[in-house]
């Protein structure tokens, strides 16, 4: 399951949730579950989680949701399904039992299948058997979320995509480039055998720990002021920023200067698309991080497994990946970054 932490809206219609669902998650869902949770009847918090494949056994994923609905600020919660009847109301069933367990109430609970939208618990000649046929594009949700920049990809596919490593040229390119910043790590380091220092230097000379620190302090202020002058690295200075990452103290300096900004989200997502898949960890994670803080839990999902994608015990990775998961909000990551 993954969370998600929207903006502040309101929905006045079915037609308008179901419009500001894709906007919410950056894309359209499929075969999934989609939890709202309101306070004075806004939305300010959403949470996906796959369709259980099994109808009988959807009782896992309804207590884990939750748990995650339960440490969110809301007053009720509204449930959307996607995909077939009977998997479906399997799991919105047993989601409103878990949920109902944590003194949350459901107001609504809606199943879309094939371009309709149906309100199976309800009988009533305004909920047809048949469904409801709607069309998110004419509900004015969708023009304001458009109006702000908000984009909703055709599917979650399409959203992996964004954040998927670049090929072709540009893969060679930072390949040759890679292979030219671990020759400059070396010469860094006066140890061409060895890529990084086993342990701190003695004998009178700087600690190598700490001169490679003071290069990734100072490639991190560089990226993050070229990004936010709405520029980009070269193929060296990014392959040479991703080598560095791979020292945790580096890695770590990059997170107390990320906040969130568009620029730090463009500089991560760039260099996780562009870094070696051996160097992959330390940019997604930061990737991750920012996106997480943004409020964005599908792109901080990706990211984070992409990351552990390429290196499973990857330790902030799996960190992040837990929080978000288990729904705790992105203010709580204020304190690891710097105002």
């Amino acid at each position: 399951m993954t969370s998600e932490h929207p903006p502040v809206l309101k929905a006045t219609s079915p037609v308008d949730l179901l419009a500001l669902v894709p906007y919410l998650l950056g894309y359209h869902p499929g075969d999934s579950i989609v939890i709202v949770g309101l306070h004075d009847q806004r939305v300010r918090f959403a949470a996906r989680t796959s369709l259980p494949e099994d109808p009988d056994t959807p009782d896992s994923v309804a207590q884990d949701v939750a748990a995650v609905m339960a440490r969110q600020f809301v007053q009720e919660t509204l449930i959307i399904g996607y995909g077939p009847q009977e998997q479906v109301v399997a799991a919105t069933d047993a989601i409103t039992v878990a949920l109902h367990g944590v003194n949350l109430p459901v107001r609504d609970s809606l199943r879309v299948t094939d371009g309709r939208y149906f309100v199976d618990w309800c009988h009533a000649p305004c909920c047809p058997v048949e469904g409801i046929a709607f069309d998110p594009a004419s509900s004015a949700m969708a023009a304001h979320a458009t109006y702000a920049g908000v984009v909703a990809l055709p599917d979650r596919e399409s959203l992996q995509a964004t954040v998927a490593p670049v090929d072709g040229p540009a893969r060679t390119a930072m390949r040759d480039a890679t292979d030219r910043a671990a020759q400059r790590m070396a010469a860094l380091l006066h140890t061409p055998d060895e890529p990084a220092p086993a342990a701190p230097s003695k004998g009178g000379t700087p600690d190598l720990d700490e001169v490679v620190l003071r290069s990734g302090r100072t490639a991190v202020a560089d990226a993050v002021d070229r990004y936010r002058q709405g520029g980009h690295l070269t193929d060296d200075e990014a392959a040479w920023l991703a080598v560095l990452l791979t020292h945790t103290p580096v890695r770590d300096h990059a997170v107390l200067h990320t906040d969130g900004q568009e620029h730090d989200m463009r500089l991560w997502l760039d260099l996780t698309r562009r870094a070696q898949p051996e160097l992959v960890p330390g940019p997604a994670t930061l990737l991750g991080y920012v996106a997480y803080r943004r409020g964005d839990g599908a792109v901080a999902s990706i990211a984070l497994g992409r990351a552990l994608h390429a290196q499973p015990g990857y330790r902030l990775a799996v960190l992040l990946s837990e929080a978000l998961a288990a729904g705790i909000p992105p203010s709580a990551l204020d304190d690891m970054s710097t105002p």
